[in-house]
């Protein structure tokens, strides 16, 4: 699974280390994508796609006696999707360089990376229980995409030798633009989704930057929490690296 969720509250920290969720991440990223293209493909056939590809049924690893293919992502792109033009390839070597200088790596240097090589994309995160809950989840967020309020979401498939949970992910261009990523958790939050959120920068994914990180980085930027009790509802939303509540 790409993204790591928090531990739970009370539970002790897994003994993963980063590099073993970076090395789960390209595995996934690397087999089969389940796409549904809503620039290509008409708007009537999305129901169907969607009732055949449910994430909580979905393995994901396939299933080699009958013939399936392993799955790495499902995904809806929007109709304003337009592939990532960073570049990783600079961004990894200067990382590279930056790691053989011995200089302190913090957030700022992290970012300043990302400006230099146009790697600005990010993600609000949804850890939910595999099952029913998820995949309505999913519905909500993939019709967002379909109507061109979200450029890119992806589930991860139901891993049976996982922990139970799977994880959402919502794109937007420009992580260092605040305004931008507080704009696309209300367009979550306005789709019915109420569970906790995390944001995390692609940067942060392409460097191996997960939780129990050598760098002790925070392995996301945003938190988002939703106020059931507040009139009109809203999401209190922490910046961690700052540790500023900013709405």
């Amino acid at each position: 699974m790409e993204e790591e969720g928090p531990p739970a509250e009370g539970a002790a920290e897994t003994p993963f280390s980063a590099e073993t969720y970076a090395a789960e991440a390209m595995a996934a990223d690397m087999d089969p994508w389940i796409v549904f293209d809503s620039r290509r493909t008409p708007r009537s056939e999305f129901d169907a796609w969607l009732e055949s590809n449910w994430p909580s049924r979905v393995n994901r690893f396939g299933d080699e006696e009958n013939g399936v293919s392993p799955v790495g992502w499902i995904a809806v792109l929007g109709l304003n999707h337009c592939p990532s033009t960073g570049d990783v390839t600079g961004l990894q070597e200067s990382w590279e360089k930056l790691l053989a200088s011995g200089r302190p790596v913090s957030f700022q240097t992290v970012k300043e990376l990302a400006l230099n090589h146009g790697v600005l994309t990010g993600k609000w995160l949804m850890h939910l229980d595999s099952g029913f809950k998820l995949d309505r989840a999913w519905e909500c967020v993939a019709r967002a995409a379909l109507d061109g309020k979200i450029s890119l979401v992806k589930v991860s498939p139901h891993n049976p030798k996982g922990e139970g949970k799977q994880v959402i992910c919502a794109y937007n261009q420009n992580f260092t633009d605040e305004s931008e990523v507080l704009r696309l958790d209300s367009i979550i939050r306005a789709t019915g989704v109420k569970c906790p959120l995390t944001y995390k920068p692609d940067v942060y994914t392409y460097l191996g930057i997960y939780r129990n990180n050598r760098w002790k980085l925070g392995p996301t930027i945003y938190e988002s929490k939703f106020d059931l009790e507040s009139v009109p509802r809203r999401s209190h939303i922490i910046n961690k690296v700052t540790n500023l509540e900013v709405t």
